[in-house]
């Protein structure tokens, strides 16, 4: 019954509000749950993110992401880098470009901690990726080697 609330709710927001069917998933894509963001809903972000409008209103949600993460709030912020991954090297080239002003936070994620009641080391999780996501905005030979790597292979999925 929850998820029949939860399109409700969409349909309703698409309709009386400004927000987009982009920007909708980009919130969805990186909210604060335990799931990973869908690679489809990545692909389909990544996709809008070569329309002018979606493309801001996408940043904005991962420029917001980030600037939460604290103890509370590191999901969403985890998520975020993930779908940043994700468009570095299947978005736009100007991502690289508009997320040099958020390397302080990623930097500082490097250094979180947290084991989950399972056991599992998010800490390490959060802070491997962060490390990925500053290297992909700091080094442009190694941005560049993995846009051509995730290109290379998305046109073999697709044959």
């Amino acid at each position: 019954a929850s998820s029949f609330f939860k399109e409700k709710i969409k349909t309703v927001r698409l309709a009386l509000t400004n927000v987009t069917p982009a920007e909708l998933l980009t919130e969805e894509a990186t909210n604060g749950d335990s799931l990973a963001p869908d690679t489809r809903a990545m692909a389909l972000i990544s996709r809008a993110a070569f329309e002018v409008d979606d493309y801001w209103r996408i940043v904005d949600v991962l420029h917001k992401r980030l600037l939460r993460f604290d103890r509370k709030n590191w999901g969403a912020s985890y998520k975020a880098m993930i779908l940043l991954e994700h468009l570095l090297t299947h978005g736009p080239q100007r991502v690289a470009e508009d997320f040099q002003t958020d390397k302080d936070v990623i930097r500082e994620m490097k250094s979180f901690q947290y084991v989950d009641e399972k056991g599992f080391n998010w800490g390490l999780s959060v802070g491997k990726k962060s490390e990925l996501i500053l290297k992909l905005l700091e080094d442009k030979k190694l941005l560049k080697e993995e846009r051509a790597r995730a290109r290379k292979i998305t046109n073999g999925i697709k044959g």
